[in-house]
């Protein structure tokens, strides 16, 4: 699975292209950049994903500053075959995987002819019957996006999945709030572990907040699968550019992604090589809190405790006290047995 070695990052362009194959290739070279694993972006025909009086959400008409229907809106930001091939070149070339989410029958069969390598069923489509039997039975990675879903429609989604030809181990279910940007009192980030115990799955995080800030977090959380839209300059026109991050800052979360996940380490508590040095520097021993003459005995009164850590560790006082001095010891010099 794409997410076992380390934490997948993928550069969500989406239609941040504006329908510009142009745009499109700038975003993945931006994507390769960034140093992210993945750039995803979105296939459908807006006949079939919408009706044609179907209203736009109420965060597209503030992002896009029109008022219209969805099928004008997306009518705009189809990107043609000509324009995946071109794209899924520039991907291979620069060193980046390339896939992208279907919305409607015809997009999948179109993305099965290209041979994506793996698989994101949107939030949206989570509770598409069929939909999700298609997907399922293509036995590939697939990564599922739970916004707007209730822990019901989840398990729901989750069964059909299993029950169709996916294996639990090929599954990464991604907690989401479908709302751009979302408030961060709705962002409910311990809800991702849940979902990974209670479904036992891979999980990670779609992010649709403001900023890098929350991907990191989720990283922190365990997450193994992170999703970022990005675009080349939030002021370009179209629904998403607003709520997503501009070039440098998705490189900005990538690095602070990778820092995260090697801070994370192995989970055992244990001296590290690079801190041992450091150990009778900043620990202390027993030492002679002034002379002690060869066979006075070793007391409270003429012991004290003090660095460096080289010699008798203070742990072992007990043991010390009211045994005799075998020596000289002049003050502030380290005890020996």
């Amino acid at each position: 699975m794409p997410w076992q070695e380390c934490v997948f990052v993928i550069a969500e362009a989406g239609v941040n292209h504006n329908g510009d194959v142009a745009l499109a290739l700038r975003l993945v070279d931006a994507a390769a950049d960034a140093g992210a694993d993945a750039v995803k972006f979105q296939t459908f025909q807006a006949a079939a994903l919408v009706s044609r009086d179907a209203v736009m959400a109420d965060y597209q008409k503030v992002n896009t500053g029109v008022e219209e229907s969805q099928y004008a809106m997306l009518k705009r930001l189809e990107l043609s075959p000509l324009a995946h091939d071109a794209v899924r070149q520039r991907a291979q070339e620069r060193g980046i995987l390339f896939f992208s989410t279907a919305f409607d029958p015809a997009s999948i069969d179109y993305l099965i002819a290209l041979d994506i390598p793996l698989w994101k069923i949107p939030s949206g489509e989570i509770t598409n019957y069929p939909y999700l039997c298609r997907i399922a039975a293509l036995q590939r990675p697939t990564i599922l996006s739970t916004g707007m879903a209730t822990v019901a429609e989840i398990d729901d989604a989750v069964r059909v999945l299993l029950a169709n030809g996916l294996s639990r181990e090929q599954l990464a279910i991604l907690h989401c709030n479908t709302e751009y940007p979302t408030p961060l009192p709705d962002v409910n980030l311990r809800a991702m572990p849940n979902l990974g115990a209670l479904f036992g799955t891979t999980y990670g995080y779609s992010d649709h907040t403001a900023g890098e800030a929350i991907s990191v977090a989720a990283v922190a959380l365990g997450a193994r699968v992170i999703e970022k839209h990005f675009t080349l300059d939030r002021n370009l026109p179209g629904p998403d550019h607003k709520a997503s991050l501009e070039p440098s800052e998705l490189a900005s979360m990538v690095a602070a992604i990778r820092a995260v996940e090697t801070a994370l380490g192995n989970g055992i508590k244990q001296p590290t090589s690079s801190e041992a040095k450091n150990r009778p520097i900043a620990r202390k021993s027993i030492v002679a809190a002034r002379a002690i003459r060869a066979g006075e005995v070793f007391s409270a009164d003429n012991l004290a405790i003090k660095r460096p850590g080289s010699g008798i560790s203070p742990m072992r006082w007990p043991e010390l006290i009211g045994r005799t001095a075998g020596r000289d010891y002049a003050e502030d010099e380290v005890i020996a047995w």
